[in-house]
């Protein structure tokens, strides 16, 4: 089958690999029906997430039909169409049975204090081959595959895999509630869905901040007032914006590929030379030349106009991806102002029902940023005007071809 395969930093293909084949009696196998490039893909491709192993299948994100199960799966059977949980869980550990799935105790095979798996990702997390291909195994397929109603477009599907409910959790550990005064930092595909859920859950008005004009313009079509970080200095925008106290809530929706801004009055000289000394600090196997794969040149510039921006007694939510070697964070500034900081890999069977309820209830559908739709098989081209943020590219659906 064709799949995308990653084979270095800055360095993938479309190859031939083989099918997948039951593992375990819990596993499935998945036709994928469609599937798509996310932001977390490219911090591999940067260098920016480290430790991923040559000929690992990329990809989290997927629909698909279910073809065989192992003896001990019951939710599904084959011919089945399901979305896939980005992130792995056995359903059953403590912390499944809690609710807690990014914090599975069985699910790493590297161990109980190994962190959230995932597919597509680093040694740390599993390694599990991904979901850019045509079929794929999924462990635990009772916890990670949810089966779709009808009514529910493979495409709105495709975004539950992982950035709605990854946007939804963000607004939710944001303690949004009606009135508030919320901020996103980043008009992403994550972003874009913090935005929608924080107005489904009432917030008064949502700030969204980011530099590129297409993303600021669909975040405003979704109701959020819009703020480019290099026409105003965004701190003192949100303040003025909320009557001199700052939002109550922000949300990092960015990580470590924030970009500083280049121009304006939030630029400062003492920011450009941090910003160096993070970057190299941060990710330091990271690709140094060429117009592909630059990590962001302002790793914690978020973090630190999130804790600038947010009142007092406020709450920061980060949903935004940071490696273990990004180890900076303003905590004087965290505890002077007497803050709530939260952060977390997506507990995604927890959140897919609720956005699916959410589409239920309101017109909201996810698949309304998707931009771009491909064959798997141009997937490398997709990567490359989707890294560098090219207008239009918000967000990419990768479909197999037809068999």
């Amino acid at each position: 089958m064709k799949a995308v395969v990653f084979h270095g930093v800055g360095h993938i293909v479309v190859d031939e690999v083989d099918d997948p084949t039951l593992e375990a009696p819990t596993d499935a196998i998945i036709k994928i029906v469609t599937s798509s490039i996310c932001g977390t893909d490219l911090h591999m491709l940067r260098g920016t997430m480290t430790g991923m192993r040559y000929g690992t299948i990329l990809g989290h994100e997927a629909v698909g039909i279910v073809e065989k199960v192992g003896q001990s799966v019951t939710s599904v059977k084959p011919g089945d169409r399901v979305v896939v949980c980005s992130t792995i869980a056995c359903g059953e550990c403590v912390y499944c049975e809690a609710k807690e799935y990014s914090s599975c105790d069985r699910s790493n095979p590297n161990g109980p204090q190994a962190g959230t798996a995932f597919f597509g990702g680093p040694e740390a997390t599993g390694a599990f081959n991904g979901l850019q291909a045509e079929r794929a195994r999924i462990p635990f397929a009772d916890s990670v595959l949810v089966k779709l109603k009808k009514s529910v477009s493979d495409a709105d599907a495709l975004l539950c895999s992982d950035i709605f409910p990854t946007g939804y959790m963000g607004v939710e550990m944001a303690d949004v509630k009606e009135g508030d005064y919320v901020a996103i930092f980043g008009c992403g595909p994550v972003g874009q869905m913090a935005i929608a859920v924080a107005k489904y859950l009432g917030a008064k008005e949502v700030f969204a901040i980011d530099v590129l004009p297409d993303r600021l313009k669909v975040a405003k079509q979704q109701g959020a007032i819009p703020i480019n970080f290099e026409k105003v200095d965004p701190v003192e925008q949100l303040r003025k914006l909320t009557n001199g106290y700052g939002p109550d809530a922000v949300i990092d929706a960015v990580g470590i590929d924030a970009q500083r801004p280049h121009k304006g009055p939030a630029t400062s000289i003492v920011g450009v030379v941090e910003s160096v000394l993070e970057k190299t600090a941060g990710a330091p196997l990271a690709v140094l030349t060429g117009n592909h794969w630059q990590k962001g040149d302002g790793p914690e510039q978020v973090l630190q106009w999130c804790v600038e921006a947010v009142r007092k007694s406020g709450v920061i939510s980060i949903i935004g991806v940071y490696p273990e070697t990004e180890d900076n964070f303003p905590i004087g500034k965290v505890m002077s102002k007497a803050l709530t900081v939260r952060a977390a890999n997506c507990s995604h069977r927890k959140y897919i029902p609720k956005c699916l309820k959410m589409m239920e209830d309101t017109p909201f559908r996810p698949s309304t940023i998707l931009t771009v739709f491909e064959g798997l098989e141009n997937a490398v081209d997709c990567y490359k005007h989707f890294d560098k943020r090219e207008p239009g590219w918000l967000k990419v659906e990768l479909i197999p071809e037809a068999e």
